[in-house]
């Protein structure tokens, strides 16, 4: 899941994203809104945690615009008003959740995994692909009912694939979902955590699409393990 956090605390913006990177999660931060414009127009995002609080613009008036755009990106705010009126404003202004801070850090996972599972229409945190089991709370992970242990970027890797598991998602696309837009990352890399997933789950489970990209293939129990 890749996730762009807009908070302009930066010490709230610190524990959120070293949490959620603790939990797997590839999130992205940046403190204004235009920044925030700037991200969405340059990478892909699975999900958004928006503080209203932001320096150049109201963060309700940046989501009526993302709204009135087309974006559909979910969007979970994040704020200090914690007024009823202020949530049933959230809420009805294009947010698809509502968290109050001070919060609970399990919790706003917690929040992103049930919004990641409504776009998806899915009634469980379990994706059953073939012989393979994957866990989106957790990121556990079973090939033909054995656990399967995975590195945190191939975890990622995973995650993207089986949560779009009809699409072709272009290298930008993945090295977005498994960096984070803002690093550096080597012409290879990606390249690498696709063998070792093809290796650790069988080489059908990622199909390359010559010209355009990769996507989901067969799970089936690898030979030998």
């Amino acid at each position: 899941m890749h996730i762009l956090l807009v908070e302009d605390d930066p010490l709230v913006a610190s524990g959120i994203v070293t949490g959620l990177r603790l939990h797997g999660l590839t999130i992205d931060h940046v403190g204004t809104a235009r920044l925030a414009d700037a991200a969405l127009a340059t990478s892909y995002f699975d999900v958004c945690v928006l503080d209203l609080g932001l320096p150049d613009e109201d963060g309700m008036v940046l989501l009526r615009h993302w709204r009135e755009e087309g974006r559909d990106l979910p969007v979970l705010v994040l704020t200090a008003r914690d007024a009823p009126c202020h949530r049933v404003e959230g809420l009805l202004g294009g947010a698809d959740d509502y968290l109050v801070k001070p919060f609970d850090l399990d919790e706003l996972q917690a929040r992103l995994h049930v919004l990641m599972r409504r776009v998806a229409g899915r009634a469980t945190d379990y994706i059953e692909h073939g012989a393979l089991r994957f866990c989106a709370s957790t990121g556990q992970v079973w090939l033909a009912g054995e656990p399967v242990m995975l590195a945190r970027r191939e975890l990622a890797l995973l995650r993207a694939l089986m949560q779009n598991p009809q699409a072709i998602l272009s290298t930008e696309q993945l090295c977005d979902c498994v960096y984070g837009y803002e690093q550096n990352v080597e012409s290879n890399a990606l390249n690498v955590h696709i063998h070792h997933l093809r290796r650790k789950l069988g080489t059908p489970i990622i199909e390359t699409v010559r010209g355009l990209g990769y996507r989901l293939g067969a799970a089936e129990k690898v030979v030998g393990t």
